[in-house]
């Protein structure tokens, strides 16, 4: 028989708070526990962390890890885990010990895989109290995985053990690692020269400093002087050493840094305390000499502990509602970022709130027609694919059980939204919900712009002025 909760509520919330054996008179031959999981990346990740096993999972890297030996021992030593799971906590459950198994691998797993486990009561000997269990393990098409036989001492009482909240686990907490990884990246690169423009307040300024004390940046200050200084006074930042230009107000100091950029005395801009359209007014205006053929669009770069490589969230800063043509112009510069920061060919998911072509949708519409332009030779660089809801795009399970075959879904490296509502949302909720540490910057401009916030985190601001510097350096040698 199979082991379930009570029908009654208060007993099976009891049950719920409490982990209950079955103990050896108990047990009847025949009866029988399972549970569900699906494997994904992070869980991938922290088993090679913790075993050192070299666990295969780099679907993005032109080989399927089912093909590589490593994949199978890693992921079907996974699955035994789960097995051992329900013996510990499910049949017999707590107080349990294992005397032997033996075990046969029959498939190899995969991310994405949705695996059942399930052990059965074969045989009991009274003796020595012990009892034998069937073991198998299948995946979400039925096909067998594991199988074997588990010998197990069970308790000869009832024990009863309060569940508890296990920690939570990250390998990569607050995006910390990637940080570290973009750092050693720009490593040897000198600093470039920045109009950081407005710098009013104390979170603007401090990173303007901290950027140049981390050798990134040596910052150009655009403000009104006499403000600038009592921000500084007021906090205890040294402006020591520091150029300053002197101007009236902060349309004045926008204007001033595009001059700048537009004269080659600057490489970069950097946004301070004025609100981003007063800026990027005057870095788009025709009389700036900042402007390309391309139109200038935002991309926020992302790391979440729950995707495995980071990836570019685009636009949801600049551009409110893109047509076509701006549209094919918001993936061109995020494919020429993703380039600069190290993706030879991303993976480009055109992302829209369904997987099929609606004449009712229009995002979908723009979605296969961006497609179509890639494979005409008119957006370059990229494997582009869509329309990909975000499930289809970020998760191979899902992409899976929908039957998309698509070489982008479920890697995106880039996420490129229908409108700009739609991408804040998105990326705001991926760093306030998921996690994920972020950097900002604005392509299609001459010069790298770098747009900070009030809220971004050390991180975030120190990674987008490494970005921008990365950036600044390919210019000269191939400028946008």
């Amino acid at each position: 028989m199979n082991i379930s909760l009570s029908s009654d509520a208060g007993t099976a919330a009891e049950s719920l708070a409490l982990l209950r054996n079955r103990s050896f008179d108990e047990l009847q031959v025949g009866d029988s526990a399972s549970l569900e999981r699906t494997l994904g990346s992070q869980d991938l990740r922290l088993f090679a962390a913790l075993s050192g096993a070299a666990v295969a999972d780099e679907p993005g890297k032109g080989r399927d890890p089912c093909e590589d030996d490593t994949a199978l021992i890693g992921h079907g030593m996974w699955g035994t885990l789960l097995l051992a799971s329900v013996l510990g906590t499910r049949l017999p459950g707590p107080g349990t010990t294992l005397v032997g198994q033996t075990l046969r691998f029959l498939a190899p797993l995969a991310a994405g895989d949705r695996l059942t486990v399930r052990v059965q009561v074969m045989e009991k000997q009274a003796e020595q109290r012990q009892v034998t269990l069937a073991l198998d393990c299948s995946n979400q098409h039925g096909m067998p995985v594991i199988e074997g036989l588990a010998t197990v001492h069970a308790p000869d009482h009832v024990i009863e053990r309060a569940r508890t909240s296990l920690p939570e686990i990250r390998l990569d907490p607050g995006g910390s690692e990637g940080l570290q990884r973009l750092m050693a990246h720009v490593a040897g690169l000198p600093a470039i020269r920045v109009a950081v423009v407005h710098p009013c307040d104390e979170p603007s300024l401090s990173a303007a400093l901290e950027a140049r004390r981390e050798g990134l940046i040596d910052p150009v200050l655009v403000a009104p002087r006499a403000r600038l200084e009592a921000v500084a006074a007021e906090h205890g930042l040294d402006l020591g050493g520091l150029r300053i230009e002197d101007v009236a107000h902060s349309h004045a100091a926008a204007t001033r840094g595009a001059e700048l950029a537009a004269a080659g005395d600057v490489e970069a801009i950097m946004k301070g305390s004025l609100h981003t359209d007063e800026l990027m007014a005057e870095v788009v205006a025709s009389a700036s000499g900042l402007r390309t053929k391309r139109r200038v669009s935002h991309c926020f770069v992302l790391q979440t502990p729950h995707y495995p490589r980071p990836f570019i969230v685009t636009d949801a800063a600049i551009n409110l509602a893109p047509d076509l043509q701006q549209k094919a112009d918001i993936v061109r510069n995020a494919i020429a970022l993703a380039h600069a920061i190290g993706v030879p060919e991303p993976k480009v998911a055109i992302l829209a709130a369904v997987e099929t072509v609606s004449p009712h949708m229009p995002a979908t519409l723009d979605a296969a027609a961006l497609c179509k332009m890639a494979d005409r030779g008119q957006i370059a660089g990229g494997v582009l694919d869509g329309p990909l809801a975000f499930d289809n795009a970020v998760s191979m399970a899902a992409a899976r059980t929908k039957g998309i075959a698509s070489p982008v879904a479920g890697q995106a490296d880039i996420l490129v939204v229908p409108d700009l509502e739609s991408g804040n949302m998105l990326a705001k909720q991926l760093m306030y919900m998921g996690e994920a540490a972020s950097a900002g910057i604005v392509m299609g401009a001459k010069v790298p712009v770098i747009l900070t916030s009030r809220a971004d985190s050390r991180a975030s601001r120190i990674a987008s002025c490494a970005i921008a510097l990365l950036l600044a350096h390919r210019y000269r040698d191939t400028p946008p």
